[in-house]
């Protein structure tokens, strides 16, 4: 849109000082000509801007005049940078973050934006996990439009160990958990939660949406997600651990104290009761902290632990060296 540009080449100029035509063509992504009539029509606008002639000209505006966004103090504006763009993870979105942050930053007064530089220098948000392929967001500007919008939206989706099927839903919201994106949805058969890396050509419909009376994003997701967390921490365990172990297992959700345990335990350890997914998935990371962790509870976990070292004490005793 005109109005859109005719703003992103006033906020440009008032950042920069000074832009040459093909400097602001290539920011604005138009032809010279079109630039020129830019100029033209905020000038006849009442914005003081006007073209410099020879080899260091270019356009901009009159010295010291500026439009600002009001009340934002220093917190204010940290607190707002450091939502950095790329946190969105899909690239058109990122690219329209950074516009929009630059459109803010370029109306600051001079010392908040120079703040603002200096902190986005400073600051570098990386998406990408250390293993396994990155989320395909391909998807998230499409759902991103019907949420908005307020209109259904149609897409294929592959479940978890499942074959693909189709759907057509009255699109909620969006949640970000750390950097994959979910979207909540009304559907026949209630409210469901979909990863948006797992849709497939999604497509905004006519049909307007239809919101649950009384719905709110936020507590629907802490209800579902505690919900699901309880519902897959069906087995517990208990475990004497070295420090180094315990302090991993603090941080895992659904582990628990025991403070009476102490005469029992070695100097330092620290006995726990651990939720797990199941006995398989106790199993596994018991093992992984190998002579650092003791299984006290259940005894069939005990004993499978034991089962697992014996095998592998045989089987290193006839490997040759």
């Amino acid at each position: 849109m005109k109005a859109d540009r005719l703003l992103s080449a006033l906020l440009l100029l008032q950042a920069r000082g000074r832009l040459t035509g093909r400097e602001l063509a290539e920011r604005l992504e138009v032809s010279g000509r079109t630039v020129h009539r830019d100029m033209e029509a905020l000038s006849a606008a009442g914005v003081p801007v006007f073209a410099l002639r020879g080899p260091k000209g270019g356009w901009q505006l009159d010295e010291g005049w500026r439009t600002r966004v009001p009340g934002l103090d220093a917190a204010e504006l940290e607190a707002l940078l450091l939502a950095q763009p790329r946190a969105l993870g899909d690239a058109r979105l990122v690219r329209a973050a950074e516009r929009a942050i630059e459109k803010l930053t370029a109306s600051l007064p001079p010392g908040l934006r120079d703040q603002a530089a200096v902190l986005r220098q400073r600051l570098h948000v990386d998406t990408t996990s250390w293993w396994g392929p990155a989320e395909d967001l391909s998807m998230l500007p499409v759902v991103q439009t019907a949420v908005s919008a307020g209109r259904k939206l149609a897409f294929g989706y592959w479940p978890a160990r499942r074959e693909r099927v189709e759907r057509t839903v009255d699109p909620l919201g969006l949640v970000a958990k750390g950097a994959t994106w979910y979207l909540v949805a009304r559907t026949p058969h209630g409210l469901r939660t979909y990863r948006v890396s797992r849709m497939e050509g999604a497509k905004v419909l006519d049909d307007p949406c239809h919101r649950p009376e009384g719905f709110v994003l936020a507590a629907y997701w802490e209800s579902s997600t505690r919900e699901l967390l309880e519902g897959r921490q069906r087995f517990r365990a208990t475990l004497r651990l070295d420090p180094r172990a315990a302090r991993s297992f603090r941080a895992w959700r659904g582990s628990e104290e025991l403070r009476g345990e102490k005469r029992l335990q070695p100097e330092g350890w620290t006995t726990m009761r651990v939720a797990f997914e199941d006995e398989e998935q106790a199993l596994f990371v018991t093992l992984g902290f190998g002579s650092r962790v003791q299984v006290v509870a259940p005894e069939s976990l005990r004993q499978r632990v034991a089962d697992e070292v014996a095998a592998l004490a045989a089987r290193e005793d006839i490997i040759p060296s």
